[in-house]
């Protein structure tokens, strides 16, 4: 399928957009997480975890679909190339735990390309080339065997799953230590917003409490535990 890069360039040119990805950065995915509970929305994509702590991702996806290999046989795909700089490429290959679709080499290329970060339903292999690197990188586990001639590239940038979130291509990912959250490209500025709204209300908790309130006032005055309740 021709490739579709046009909200990742968007990215790149329009403040407005590359903003509101890093107000979400800045957010986290946990308080991105409460802020689609309140509107009722999915996206915390559950059993895709980090690699490694301490390293963070936000950007556009730009998504991979995988299936079984057939006959003839495919190939795992050279799709890297069509991704610009801040995209996080977003592979769903099934969930499948025995057959890698992200190595090394595809790691040192994405780094050296300023991709975002890696996210996959499936696993990735070589997984001490992006702990040197410092690549972020979210799966749902390693495994060393090849996806060559076991899995082979259907479709790139179609809707895609990750772990039980659906991903669109130029959805917005969203990874750190607690894992990965995906925000639909047109309720981005809404989630940003809300986002931006909870982690103001939850400063301000702690700081009160901080100043010597009780937990239980803190929370009430500022309606903590109502924070991710759906509106309406």
């Amino acid at each position: 399928m021709e490739s579709d890069d046009s909200t990742m360039n968007a990215q790149q040119e329009d403040p407005v957009l590359a903003g509101h990805v890093a107000e979400l950065l800045a957010a986290g995915t946990a308080t991105v997480s409460d802020a689609l509970d309140r509107l009722g929305l999915p996206g915390s994509a559950h059993g895709i975890a980090p690699l490694t702590n301490g390293l963070r991702m936000a950007g556009p996806a730009y998504t991979v679909r995988y299936v079984p290999a057939g006959d003839p046989k495919g190939t795992v795909g050279d799709y890297i190339d069509e991704i610009p700089p801040g995209g996080v490429a977003v592979l769903d290959n099934q969930g499948r735990t025995d057959a890698t679709v992200w190595g090394d080499i595809l790691t040192e290329y994405a780094a050296s390309r300023h991709l975002a970060g890696t996210a996959i339903w499936g696993v990735c292999r070589d997984t001490a080339t992006a702990l040197r690197t410092g690549y972020p990188m979210y799966s749902h586990g390693r495994f060393m065997r090849t996806g060559k001639d076991r899995v082979e590239v259907a479709d790139t940038q179609v809707p895609v799953a990750l772990g039980d979130v659906q991903v669109r291509p130029g959805d917005i990912v969203v990874g750190d230590d607690d894992g990965v959250v995906v925000v639909a490209r047109h309720r981005l500025a809404q989630v940003a917003e809300l986002a931006a709204e909870i982690a103001s209300r939850e400063d301000a908790i702690l700081g009160a409490i901080l100043d010597g309130a009780t937990i239980a006032d803190a929370r009430k005055q500022h309606g903590y535990h109502t924070l991710q309740r759906r509106e309406g």
